[in-house]
This record gives structure tokens, C-alpha cells and sequence, in this order.
């Protein structure tokens, strides 16, 4: 399979509201757009003219084997890499926006992410309000009450006063997660957020960014390896290979064995349950079903 379905047109801003402890915060509602983005790492192109609309609201998940662009992709949306084309929110370039007003915006969660040793739970994933701080100014009374919001939702307060460098893998992936959720940012972009987590926390905090996307219209942007996960959870995929869109459609159409055998190099079986879960099931070379 390769080609792309119809896009949506980006939809206009709206908000709805939403309590938060003692604070309502109106969530505003972003679409996310890519034109002829490119990428390159000297000699060697990463994102290939990439073309795309996430619509307001919408989960996309991109996938694709090592090296297909997806992660390059997303750091080009919040500035992290060179880049050509445009990112635009709402239809306005991202690089036209502060990086202050493009952090309020866009929320990212990064794959191999540095954390300070010596800080607390707590306060790194209070940097998450550091969009909404002024340079001399301090945390509010509103924003340690959205990172206890927070800690709530994710099961995080056992860690909020320890070290990070105390913590496992997992521990300090989930408190990745916190932080960007603590921006409340419109948009949400998860590189291999579950890539440290046992399948228990996999599935909490892959359910905890589903809730709050309902909650709040979050636009969601993950690129993931566990092809059935993510199925399970995106409205759309975007598949990628060698930097280019090849796939683009509801996740029964895009995970197909003939397509992941093409771009994946891969054997699999592809079940449809009756709840419309597409489970990707690998296939040993030896055994035929």
C-alpha cells in the first residue's frame, strides 16, 4: 500500500473549559501542520518534503522502521533540528512564534530525554510551567496546583521528593510524561514515550494522554515501535520510510502484512478484533500459519 488518505483542513481555534483543583484553565484547541518539511544531518536526508495535517483534536501516530524520519520530524516541529518547509500552529509558523509562546503551544516528550541527578520529581516537571513564569518571576499558586494535578493523575507523588538519579528508567520516564502534560500545552508530541515502561505503565500512561486528550481536544503526535499500541490508540497512522510518507490512513488500512512486509522487511500475521483492535502479530520464518 503506499499513498495517503484525505486530509482534514485544519480546524480554528475554540476552547472549552475544564476545572483544575481550584483553578478553571480554558484548553485551547490547535491543529498541527507540516508543509514540505525537510531534515538533514549533513550529507544524509532524514524527513523528505514531509506533507501533513493533524486536525484539532486528532491522534496521529507515526511509525516506521529505524531511521524513517519520525523522530527527526519532531524535533523539527519545536525547533530542536535545522529544518526546511514550515510548521505551522493554527496556520502560523512556529518559527515565527517566540520559543516562550511556541513552549506554551507545543509539548514534547523526548525519546532519551537528560534529566538533572540532583533535582526532585517535584521540580522538574514544575519546568513544565516555565512557559507561563515570567523571567523574574516565581511559580503561582495555580501552577503547583496544575503539577499536583499531575502527580495525581500519573501515580507520581511517591517520587515528587526524590532525586532523580535515584530513579529507575521507568520512574523518570513517567516524570518526562508529567512535565509536558504540566505545560498544558494544545498540542502533544510523544516520542517513544512507552519505550521504558513494563506493559502496566505502558498501558496507564497511554490511557492517561487518551483521557486528557478528551478532556482538553489535546492534537497528538506520537511516533512509536509497538505497531498494535499505538494502532490501538491513534485515529490515523502516517507511515514513514527513508524520511518519506508512504501510508497514511486508519490504522486497519495502514497495518496490512503486505505493507509492513514492504517497508518493515517483517512476516506478521494482522488480527481484527471485534472492538476494531488490529493486533500485529510477528510470524516466525519456520512456521506456517
Amino acid at each position: 500500500m503506499r499513498g495517503q488518505a484525505t486530509r482534514e483542513a485544519p480546524a480554528t481555534r475554540s476552547s472549552r473549559a475544564s476545572a483544575a483543583s481550584e483553578t478553571t484553565r480554558a484548553w485551547l484547541v490547535s491543529s498541527l501542520e507540516f508543509r514540505g518539511v525537510d531534515v538533514w544531518y549533513g550529507s544524509t536526508r532524514a524527513v523528505a518534503g514531509f506533507d501533513g495535517v493533524v486536525a484539532s483534536g486528532e491522534w496521529l501516530g507515526l511509525i516506521g522502521p529505524n531511521g524513517a524520519g519520525k523522530s527527526s520530524l519532531l524535533r523539527a516541529a519545536v525547533g530542536l533540528v535545522a529544518s526546511s518547509g514550515d510548521v505551522l500552529v493554527d496556520g502560523v509558523a512556529v518559527a515565527q512564534r517566540s520559543h516562550r509562546q511556541r513552549a506554551s503551544l507545543i509539548a514534547y516528550v523526548p525519546q532519551n530525554p537528560l534529566l538533572p541527578d540532583d533535582m526532585t520529581g517535584r521540580e522538574y516537571v514544575l519546568l513544565g510551567r516555565s512557559p507561563y513564569v515570567s523571567y523574574f518571576g516565581s511559580p503561582t499558586r495555580s501552577d503547583r496546583s496544575v503539577v499536583d494535578d499531575v502527580l495525581d493523575q500519573l501515580d507520581l507523588h511517591g517520587f515528587e521528593q526524590r532525586r532523580l538519579g535515584s530513579l529507575s528508567g521507568g520512574e523518570r520516564q513517567r516524570l518526562v510524561i508529567a512535565r509536558a502534560l504540566a505545560q498544558d500545552a494544545p498540542i502533544l508530541l510523544l516520542d517513544e514515550p512507552t519505550s521504558a515502561l513494563d506493559i502496566g505503565h505502558q498501558q496507564q500512561a497511554m490511557e492517561l494522554v487518551a483521557g486528557l486528550r478528551r478532556e482538553r481536544s489535546l492534537t497528538v503526535v506520537s511516533a512509536m515501535h509497538d505497531l498494535t499500541l499505538t494502532g490501538i490508540y491513534s485515529d490515523r497512522l502516517a507511515l514513514m520510510y527513508e524520511g518519506h510518507l508512504v501510508a497514511d490512513g486508519a490504522p486497519a488500512d495502514v497495518l496490512r502484512p503486505e505493507t509492513l512486509a514492504e517497508f518493515y522487511g517483517v512476516r506478521v500475521t494482522v488480527q481484527h478484533e471485534p472492538d476494531g483492535t488490529v493486533v500485529v502479530i510477528p510470524r516466525r520464518e519456520d512456521i506456517q500459519v
